[in-house]
């Protein structure tokens, strides 16, 4: 799984010009899933996630996590991010996760992030035309892969 984490000031979800998610202070994710990805990837991340000190102390250092902050999230599908782009123009999505296999891990990913921070994970609808709408507060934008956990 790759994810790209962005801390923001508010962020929103629309589908058909329709407001399906929104938050203030938080973390806007970007979800990735690709073939090889599994539960255990998706608890490692979700805990790993929920646990980010990416947020401002009293001192402004990025010392506190979004469940000290008691911040929101929302998690957005995105199988482009694992697009290949070595050979040619066009992007291959070759090893991104197929739908039957991705909406479970999306799912569960959701779930797990959930639970970690005690508060419900917003997102947008899994392979549906989206806009994304975020003020990237910071900007503190952070990228984990699950396939390099060391």
């Amino acid at each position: 799984m790759r994810a790209v984490i962005q801390r923001v000031s508010e962020s929103s979800v629309q589908i058909n010009k329709q407001n399906v998610a929104q938050i203030s202070t938080g973390l806007l994710i970007l979800l990735g899933i690709e073939i090889e990805d599994t539960k255990e990837d998706s608890v490692w991340l979700s805990n790993k996630i929920s646990q980010l000190r990416i947020f401002s102390d009293t001192e402004g250092k990025m010392n506190k996590s979004i469940i000290e902050i008691g911040g929101e999230v929302i998690v957005i599908s995105q199988f482009t991010l694992h697009a290949k782009t070595k050979k040619g123009n066009r992007p291959s999505y070759i090893k991104s996760a197929r739908p039957e296999q991705a909406i479970p891990l999306y799912e569960q990913f959701k779930e797990n992030l959930s639970l970690a921070i005690g508060k419900e994970v917003q997102s947008g609808e899994f392979g549906a035309d989206m806009k994304v709408i975020l003020s990237n507060d910071g900007p503190v934008t952070i990228i984990i892969d699950t396939k390099n956990k060391e």
